[in-house]
């Protein structure tokens, strides 16, 4: 335990749902971790879309969250609570949360904690573990991308894009990205995608084909739904995965679902904040066991795109 933990501490609270505006400083305790938890004296937390959302008022809550935004972290360990012997007070380590990380420290789960990689600033190891556990366990787990096989990632320059592009790199496949613009597929390309398609001047569904001799793509990592939908089923090969982790496109489509069932395809989705406590267990002691010693092969690079004061 450390002495200078204070009792109070600086949050960003929502006032009422609308823009950045919204967000006001606000003094709140600093929590006492609970049995299984540690305290984490935060240096930064991700901003992501579900942050966004929740501002807004368009992201119902899981029971039981706090009403903070901030799903991810990065800082020191300060305190232990009850039966907690993996950390130690002073390790620097970035943390997949429910809530809570728009502050100046937070209580997680200790089985939901990862250390920071060797060489990565707290800044950057901040905006980790919401992307990377959102990408292993839909491209992963959910959709077994396998090395060799063709992966599209709608997106490629997001958060969530790099961070597949990376990884699917990484296990062996070959990727084809979307983005809005020529800049942005840069960017794709310079993350190691095989193909970048700026989707504003060219049909992903005909490069797709193109890519792949006509066979199509074996899996889709889909952020955009509405109309797209259709357009990937089709651009998907025999056994092909689909699964979408956001619907900025919209969440209802009309299409032929009997393509679905003449190519064999899997259709699926989900969403990371409203997981058990369990299940983020296990995806983060997966992503210990198999991702984080890229980092120290040099094959993974963090992204962030800007930063902000905690006031800001």
């Amino acid at each position: 335990m450390l002495a200078n933990i204070p009792v109070t501490q600086t949050v960003i609270e929502i006032k009422a749902p609308g823009g950045p505006e919204m967000l006001m400083p606000a003094t709140r305790p600093v929590p006492e971790p609970k049995a299984g938890e540690v305290l984490i004296r935060i240096a930064a937390a991700g901003v992501n879309r579900a942050d966004c959302l929740q501002r807004m008022g368009r992201y119902p809550m899981p029971p039981g969250a706090p009403d903070i935004p901030g799903l991810e972290c990065s800082g020191a360990v300060v305190k232990l609570g009850e039966g907690v012997t993996k950390w130690q007070v002073g390790d620097q380590v970035c943390a997949l949360m429910v809530g809570d990380g728009y502050g100046e420290y937070a209580a997680v789960p200790a089985v939901q904690c990862l250390p920071v990689p060797p060489g990565i600033s707290l800044v950057d190891a901040g905006g980790l573990p919401e992307t990377f556990c959102t990408v292993w366990t839909n491209v992963f787990e959910r959709m077994r991308l396998q090395s060799g096989e063709v992966f599209l990632v709608q997106g490629g320059s997001s958060g969530i894009g790099v961070t597949a592009i990376q990884l699917a790199k990484a296990f062996g496949a070959k990727v084809l990205a979307t983005a809005g613009s020529d800049e942005k597929c840069r960017a794709c390309l310079d993350y190691g995608a095989d193909v970048a398609i700026n989707y504003r001047t060219q049909d992903f569904v005909q490069i797709g084909k193109e890519f792949t001799g006509g066979r199509g793509v074996d899996a889709i990592l889909d952020m955009v739904g509405g109309d797209y939908i259709p357009r990937q089923l089709d651009l998907l090969a025999h056994e092909g995965r689909l699964c979408f982790v956001a619907l900025m496109g919209g969440s209802r489509v009309e299409t032929d679902f009997g393509l679905v069932q003449r190519k064999h395809l899997t259709v699926t989705g989900s969403t990371l904040r409203s997981r058990t406590a369990t299940q983020k267990a296990a995806i983060i002691a997966a992503l210990k066991e198999k991702v984080w010693p890229l980092w120290a092969a040099g094959k993974l690079r963090p992204f962030t795109y800007r930063q902000f004061p905690l006031t800001d």
